[in-house]
């Protein structure tokens, strides 16, 4: 990709891949002085120079004014569900009889882009109880701590539904 010729979608790509990178730059120092700014903005704007096509990974994300909100309200929701998940393994782990149904579900998905797909995937992975095992197509494949039931449609609602309402709004598709 040649700098120099970008479009508009494509700048706006590769400002939030250098926010990004400012971002983690910031919370690695833990400081908002001068000249760690300075140093972390040379740096953000170096590696987006010279790894240009690494802004692909927003490419499927639409920018608008509420797009720092559903990032907030993801994140909240995983936070929820991580508090949540990890409060039912340790209760499973430390009640006296096992109560565990392991089992692979099928979870469809309505994300079109891959970068959504992955971050639907690692969201389910990151919650204890759950597993992404296999992603085909529109189909994720999760081994689930507690299996109610095989039926697609309900392990859909239980498991992914909840983080797709943010990621389908955050994605352009």
């Amino acid at each position: 990709m040649n700098i120099a010729k970008i479009d508009n979608q494509q700048k706006k790509h590769l400002a939030a891949f250098w926010i990004s990178i400012m971002l983690v730059w910031i919370l690695l120092n833990a400081s908002l002085s001068p000249e760690v700014l300075l140093v972390g903005a040379l740096v953000a704007t170096l590696l987006v120079v010279m790894f240009p096509t690494h802004g692909f990974l927003f490419a499927g994300t639409r920018f608008s004014p509420e797009t720092p909100l559903l990032v907030f309200g993801y994140l909240s929701l995983f936070t929820r569900e991580l508090v949540k998940s990890n409060l039912d393994v340790a209760r499973r782990i430390i009640s006296p009889e096992v109560r565990i149904n392991p089992g692979i579900v099928e979870v469809k998905t309505k994300l079109k882009h891959p970068t959504y797909r992955l971050i639907l995937a690692n969201s389910i992975t990151l919650t204890p109880g759950t597993l992404t095992v296999e992603m085909i197509d529109d189909s994720l494949f999760i081994h689930w701590i507690d299996v109610t039931g095989k039926d697609v449609e309900s392990a859909t609602r239980e498991i992914s539904s909840k983080f797709e309402h943010y990621l389908m709004k955050l994605s352009e598709a």
